[in-house]
C-alpha cells in the first residue's frame, strides 16, 4: 500500500519552488542607460584631470570609491544644466516591459549602481517609469556650482573597493535567490556570488572567463525570454553545487 504521508514528484517540485524566493539586483549605466551616465556628465562639465583618475583606477592604482570622489570635486556646472544634459540620456526601449514583466511576477527589482543617485532618478524620472528602489553614491551640493558625494553603502573590506557593496546590497534583500544584470566591471564582485547571472559587455565576457552561470543578452525585450527561462524552467540553469552565499570578502 502506498505511503499517504509521501508527497509526489510533482507535488515537491511546486513546494521547491515556492520556497525560493528571487531577487533582482540591475546595474544603471551601460545596463539600463545605454551610456555610463557618469562620465558623460563628466566629460561635458568636469575639469580634464577627471581623466587622468580614471586611468588610474584602471590602473588600480586608486579604489574606484576614491576615483568617483575625486572626479565629482572637478564637476563645474549649475544643477539646471546638469538637469538638461541627463534628459539627452536614453535607455533601452526594453526596460519598461522588464519593470512591468517583473511587477507582475511580483519579483523585487533595484538598481544598484555605483555611479550616482541624482542621475539615476532624474533619468527615470523624465523616462516617466515607476519609482523603484535605487541604491547609488549621493550627489550633494556644496554650492551653486560645486558637488561632493557620499558613499552610504559602502561597505568597510569591500574587495571591489566601490563606492556602492553591490554585495552588501543583495545579501540585506532578504531573498535566497540572486538574479544579478550588469555589464561591467563594477558588477564582478556580485556576479561571483549571485545565483544567476544575465550579462552584457565585458561582464559577459568576465563570467564565461571565469565559468559564471549567465545567460548573455544585447538588450532587455530578450529577457523576457531568458527570465521565463530561469524562473519557470530553473533545473536548466541550475549549479552542480549548491549556491556560494553572499558574504563580505575582507581585505
Amino acid at each position: 500500500m502506498a505511503d499517504s504521508t509521501r508527497l509526489e514528484p510533482s507535488t515537491l517540485w511546486r513546494h521547491a519552488r515556492a520556497q525560493e524566493r528571487w531577487s533582482v539586483i540591475c546595474d544603471f549605466d551601460g545596463t539600463i542607460a545605454t551610456i555610463d551616465v557618469t562620465d558623460e556628465l563628466l566629460a561635458r562639465f568636469a575639469a580634464p584631470e577627471w581623466r587622468a583618475l580614471e586611468q588610474q583606477w584602471q590602473d588600480g592604482a586608486i579604489s574606484a570609491r576614491d576615483c568617483m570622489a575625486a572626479q565629482v570635486r572637478l564637476l563645474r556646472a549649475a544643477r539646471a544644466d546638469l538637469y538638461a544634459q541627463l534628459t539627452r540620456v536614453h535607455l533601452d526601449p526594453g526596460f519598461a516591459g522588464f519593470v512591468a514583466e517583473c511587477h507582475s511576477r511580483a519579483l523585487p527589482l533595484s538598481i544598484v549602481s555605483d555611479g550616482l543617485d541624482l542621475a539615476i532618478r532624474r533619468v527615470l524620472a523624465h523616462h516617466r517609469l515607476p519609482r523603484l528602489p535605487i541604491y547609488a553614491n549621493r550627489l550633494l551640493a556644496t554650492d551653486r556650482e560645486h558637488y561632493r558625494l557620499e558613499f552610504p553603502h559602502a561597505r568597510p573590506g569591500c574587495s571591489a573597493g566601490s563606492g556602492v557593496c553591490k554585495c552588501a546590497v543583495a545579501q540585506a534583500q532578504g531573498a535566497n535567490r540572486v538574479l544579478l544584470i550588469g555589464d561591467g566591471r563594477s558588477d564582478f564582485c556580485l556576479a561571483a556570488r549571485a545565483d544567476f547571472v544575465f550579462a552584457k559587455g565585458r561582464l559577459a565576457e568576465h563570467c564565461e572567463q571565469r565559468q559564471i552561470p549567465h545567460r548573455r543578452f544585447l538588450q532587455f525585450s530578450q529577457l523576457h525570454y531568458l527570465l521565463s527561462e530561469l524562473l519557470d524552467h530553473p533545473h536548466h540553469h541550475r549549479r552542480a553545487a549548491k549556491a556560494q552565499p553572499l558574504y563580505y570578502r575582507s581585505l
